[in-house]
């Protein structure tokens, strides 16, 4: 599947301008048209992401744990496939290489709902991957694109027992309708309303860094960083700095009142601390202690990403312990949270739930188990 979607890159990047092209005549946003678009290296990425996915160990058959129970009977919790799953997803095409790769790999087959916006880079992209599934002498049917008026969408989410789990992946009102009208049993994906919190003990030049990356460096995607907390003993000296430096590199800081006395800001409304950008745009509040900065965040949290910017290691592990996210992080960018860079190879997509998968979700979350008792004739007293 790999070589046949390196083959194929000419044939998906022209369809992938068709879709670039229809989008900006609809007057479609800069953020989703950055979603949609494909390059040779974004590419390249997803080809990187289905070789490396090919390297890892099949994890059907894997034994979660064993043992044996006083009566000599052995009990082994093993990981099998769902069967069929299907994604329902919005302008990312990546997506189709990224899903179809790792259902494959664990064993399931893959229904692909994308949007009518990235109709025609889905279908050149599903051409490419099911060409490499006759190579491998496997049935096409294993990958397959669902095409249609918005009723079928309608019929995924109503194909219960035929389709075994569903994944929507993309924004809050995609999620909530998959959420809410499904039949069909779902893992929910989140927005990735994202903070970072700079503490008291903070290394602010690490800070800034860490900041300009997880805001500038992809901003359209779900764990780019929407709203910066700043602890009070420092905002003098930080707030400042960091103003100057998303200026220098193009963001919009949408600043509560604290935050306007160190420079020219967007006034910040309720709304600017609620939703995701996916933007240029950045939230931003000075809190006057570490327990301000946990309320602000378990009030507007999405659960995807939260980072905290610390060098006091009692507060990293209060932070890691009391923040309820998918992913906590200490001095780093959030930028990290991807199956990618995680080492899965690729990933469905990030889970913000709570139930078996929580995170950049890999072969291991495209599994479910079931227990396998061997005895030698033993019988319950």
């Amino acid at each position: 599947m790999a070589d046949a979607l390196a083959k194929a890159e000419t044939e998906v990047l022209e369809a992938n301008e068709r879709d670039i092209a229809r989008a900006e005549d609809s007057g479609t946003s800069a953020a989703l048209i950055d979603r949609l678009r494909l390059t040779s290296d974004r590419i390249a990425a997803m080809v990187d992401g289905l070789r490396s996915l090919a390297g890892l160990p099949d994890p059907v058959g894997d034994v979660v744990r064993g043992w044996t129970n006083p009566y000599g009977v052995q009990v082994r919790q093993v990981r099998v496939p769902f069967g069929v799953v299907g994604i329902i997803y919005e302008a990312r095409p990546n997506v189709t290489a990224d899903a179809g790769g790792i259902c494959l790999k664990s064993g399931n087959a893959v229904l692909l709902r994308g949007s009518s916006s990235a109709a025609d880079s889905n279908a050149a992209i599903v051409v490419a991957l099911q060409a490499g599934l006759t190579l491998a002498q496997l049935p096409i049917e294993a990958i397959q694109l669902v095409l249609g008026p918005r009723e079928v969408t309608a019929e995924l989410m109503a194909a219960r027992g035929l389709v075994d789990v569903l994944i929507p992946r993309g924004g809050a009102g995609l999620i909530d309708a998959v959420v809410k009208n499904s039949q069909v049993p779902v893992i929910e994906t989140g927005v990735g309303n994202c903070h970072l919190f700079v503490d008291a003990s903070a290394d602010q030049e690490m800070a800034v860094q860490i900041l300009l990356n997880a805001k500038v460096q992809r901003p359209s995607v779900c764990n780019a960083v929407e709203t910066l907390l700043v602890h009070a003993a420092i905002a003098d000296t930080f707030v400042p700095w960091a103003l100057r430096a998303l200026k220098a590199s193009g963001v919009t800081v949408h600043g509560d009142a604290r935050v306007a006395t160190y420079g020219d800001v967007e006034p910040a409304q309720e709304v600017d601390f609620t939703d995701e950008y996916l933007s240029l745009d950045l939230a931003a509040a000075v809190v006057d202690s570490f327990d301000d900065a946990l309320a602000h965040i378990r009030t507007y949290s999405s659960g995807h990403s939260e980072t905290i910017i610390t060098e006091s290691q009692p507060a990293a592990q209060r932070f890691v312990a009391e923040v309820d996210a998918a992913a906590v992080l200490v001095n780093a960018s959030s930028r990290f949270v991807d199956g990618g860079e995680f080492g899965f190879g690729a990933e469905i997509g990030i889970s913000t739930q709570k139930l078996h998968a929580r995170g950049p979700m890999g072969l291991s979350e495209m599994t479910s188990t079931k227990y396998v008792v061997t005895g030698s004739g033993q019988t319950r007293a």
